[in-house]
Parts: C-alpha cells; sequence; structure tokens
C-alpha cells in the first residue's frame, strides 16, 4: 500500500480508503459478519482511513463496535455533521457528541460538513458554525475538519478560502473530471497544503462492471487482462494532488482489486497512450449515459416511493447497453425491480412532482423531468392497473406455487 501526506495534517493516508456508506446488507440491515470481515481484511492490508456519516444508516454504531482493541488506532475515522439536520447552533454539538457515542471515541480525527455548497455553507455560518468548530478542536473533540462539496465549480474556490480546512471530499473520476469542485478547484485545494479525498471514483458502479460493447473494446485492445474498474481507479490515483480514493467494496473480489491497484498506482505513473485510452472511452459514455446519475441514494427516501437511483439506474442502461424492442432486458428489469413483479413498487409513474428530492441532489438533477422521462420510456397507458393486479394477485399467487413447489 503506498500512502500519501497531507501537508497541513502531517498524516500519511493510504492512497486506498474504505467507504462505509455501501457495506454488504442483509436482511436491509449491514452484513454485520461480512461486513467487519472486509473491513478487517482491507485495514490488514494497509487501508489506515474509513469513510462513514450520520447519514450511512447505523454505519457509524458498527465501526464503533468492531474498530475496537489492535484496530482501533491502526485507522483515521472520518465522518460529517449533517448540514441537512442543523436547525441551531445547539443541533452541532448535540449532534458532535452523539457521533463521538457512537463510534465509541474520545476524538473524531476528520470530522467534514456533509455535502455542502455555497448556500448551505452560508446558513450553517449564520448558526455559528465557525464558533463549533474552533471550540470542538479546542475541546479535542475534532482534530482535523473539512467538507464534502456539491456544487458548482465556480463556488468550490469560495468556500476554500472561507475557512482554515485541513481536508476536502469531491467527486472525480474521469467522467465527471470537470464537474463540481472540477480538477481546477482540487489543484487550487492541495496548493493550500489541503487532503484531497476523492468519492464516487467508480460513479456509483457505472465505469466498472460490463460497459458498453464500444467502451469494452477500446479497454480490451489497450490491456485485455485490466478491469473497467481498474482503468477507473489508476486514473483517478495518477492524479498527484489526490491523497485518497474512497471506494464502497463490498466484496472481498472488489476489495482486493482495488488493493492491488491501490499497491501498483503511484502519482503520475500512467503512460500517455494508457490516458488517451481512458479519454476514448469517456467520449464513448458521454455519447450513451442519459442521466448523470451515480446512484448514492441522497434523494431517498421519496415520500410517493419511488425507487429513484434504481429508475435510472435501469434508464441508463437501456441506452448505456444499447437494448432494443418491446420486450428488452432493461424493460424487464423495470418491471421487476421497480414496477412490482417482485413484491413492492417504486416506479417512475409515482412521482407527484413534490420536490423534496431536487434539494438533496449532490448532482443537482431535475429528477422529476428525468423520472418523467423515465415514466415514458417505461411506462404504458394502463400499465398502473396492471401494476396493481402483479402486485395484489399475480405475485401472491406465484409466490404460492413456489412454496408449493419447494414444499
Amino acid at each position: 500500500m503506498h500512502y500519501r501526506l497531507i501537508p497541513k495534517t502531517g498524516d500519511e493516508i493510504s492512497s486506498l480508503g474504505f467507504g462505509a456508506m455501501r457495506l454488504p446488507l442483509k436482511n436491509g440491515k449491514i452484513d454485520r459478519d461480512k461486513a467487519s470481515q472486509l473491513i478487517y481484511h482491507a485495514i490488514d492490508n494497509g487501508v489506515n482511513f474509513i469513510d462513514t456519516a450520520y447519514l450511512y444508516g447505523d454505519s457509524e454504531s458498527f465501526l464503533g463496535e468492531i474498530l475496537q482493541g489492535e484496530y482501533k488506532d491502526k485507522v483515521k475515522i472520518c465522518t460529517k455533521l449533517p448540514a441537512i439536520n442543523v436547525r441551531k447552533y445547539k443541533d452541532m454539538e448535540k449532534l458532535l457528541d452523539e457521533q463521538l457515542s457512537r463510534l465509541q471515541r474520545d476524538s473524531i480525527d476528520y470530522y467534514l460538513i456533509h455535502a455542502v455548497d455555497l448556500k448551505t455553507i452560508n446558513r450553517l455560518l449564520k448558526r455559528d458554525l465557525i464558533k463549533f468548530l474552533n471550540k470542538a478542536k479546542s475541546e479535542g473533540k475534532i482534530r482535523h475538519v473539512g467538507f464534502s462539496y456539491h456544487g458548482p465549480k465556480e463556488e468550490f474556490p469560495l468556500l476554500i478560502d472561507g475557512y482554515d480546512w485541513d481536508v476536502v471530499m469531491v467527486q472525480y473520476n474521469y467522467f465527471d473530471e470537470n464537474v463540481q469542485a472540477s480538477m481546477e478547484g482540487i489543484e487550487y485545494a492541495a496548493s493550500k497544503g489541503m487532503g484531497i479525498f476523492v468519492m464516487e471514483p467508480l460513479k456509483g458502479g457505472i465505469l466498472a462492471g460490463k460497459m458498453p460493447e464500444e467502451a469494452e473494446k477500446i479497454f480490451k485492445k489497450a490491456n485485455p487482462n485490466k478491469s473497467s474498474a481498474e482503468w477507473a481507479l489508476q486514473w483517478v490515483l495518477n492524479n498527484r494532488n489526490v491523497t485518497c480514493v474512497l471506494s464502497g467494496m463490498n466484496s472481498f473480489s472488489q476489495l482486493d482489486e482495488n488493493l492491488a491497484v491501490a499497491d501498483s498506482t503511484t502519482p503520475l505513473s500512467m503512460a500517455f497512450e494508457e490516458m488517451e485510452t481512458v479519454e476514448l472511452v469517456k467520449r464513448v459514455m458521454r455519447n450513451s449515459l442519459k442521466i448523470n446519475c451515480s446512484t448514492c441514494g441522497y434523494c431517498m427516501p421519496c415520500p410517493q416511493g419511488v425507487n429513484i437511483p434504481e429508475c435510472m439506474k435501469i434508464y441508463n442502461e437501456k441506452y448505456l447497453f444499447g437494448h432494443k424492442g418491446f420486450i428488452n432486458p432493461s424493460l424487464m428489469d423495470y418491471y421487476q425491480y421497480v414496477g412490482g413483479i417482485m413484491g413492492s413498487s417504486g416506479n417512475a409513474g409515482k412521482c407527484n412532482g413534490c420536490g423534496k428530492c431536487l434539494r438533496k441532489c449532490p448532482q443537482k438533477l431535475d429528477i422529476i423531468d428525468e423520472l418523467k422521462k423515465v415514466k415514458k420510456e417505461f411506462e404504458f397507458p394502463g400499465s398502473k392497473y396492471v401494476l396493481v393486479f402483479v402486485q395484489h394477485i399475480g405475485f401472491p399467487i406465484y409466490r404460492y406455487f413456489v412454496k408449493f413447489l419447494n414444499r
């Protein structure tokens, strides 16, 4: 494992960090046995930075339980103040104390303001954010501070200059290199000695696994033994200004692959020809991807029950993989996973335009408009009545016969 120095803090951080937002689940909750094995395996192989947040379900409590004994001092813990939950100054102190209790720690190594833009920071400043941060640092409750950024690139330098931040977390991958903070913003933050932590290096999995046929051909021609995930991670780690790439690994195969990439990639180690290969693939992806959604899930839950990330994922896959015809894999996936065939529906047609998802989207997508496109693509006149039939009659009958046949 390679380690990269944060000039402002003096900490040497592993180039691969463990993102604890997408831990493996079992019955809708964190699979504690599998998740702990994954995290211990990562630490045993050199990972010394774990990222979580107050809003990541019971991720903080889980980490507090398992990072004890020999593992407690082997990692730096990063968590985040949920800006969306702050209404007054006391909320910040209460939330921090709750997080310390969850994590079973006296001090948090890296404490970030979660999912901010200029408007959010200005709102928090009116509630004495600076006073809160300075007090928490002086009391030893937090060691280093920063923010995770979800705004336009024009605002990024203003936030960087607004306080003596130690680190920043940004979305950065070869598809989104010039959105949000942008490459120039990353360089600016690094020039101030700040640590740069990267989220969504694989764009929620879109840049890993199966890709459009033309993109796969380009990658395989350049190196038949290298996966799309390896290309994407190597591209990010090649940036000398990046401190650590955070990956939400939920299987040992993903973890071991990422560990190998982190072990073999140093800043500026990619050849010019490799960079050209990634650029060609990026052009293919840009021509195919319809909705710039990373499936992060920040927009959820939807008051109407729409499974927003899954709806957009299936819509994107239809165009990424060229699914055509009235009966195609994307249409089948839509009705299976969000349309009600599997017992619960979260189809796009349930959206009533309330707009509660809009302010929570890091990509600033017009989710209401995008869901209209999804509905038009997959839902036909009268489909809602078919869905009701499937949910309340068809699927129960199907489950009965499966149970009968398996007796």
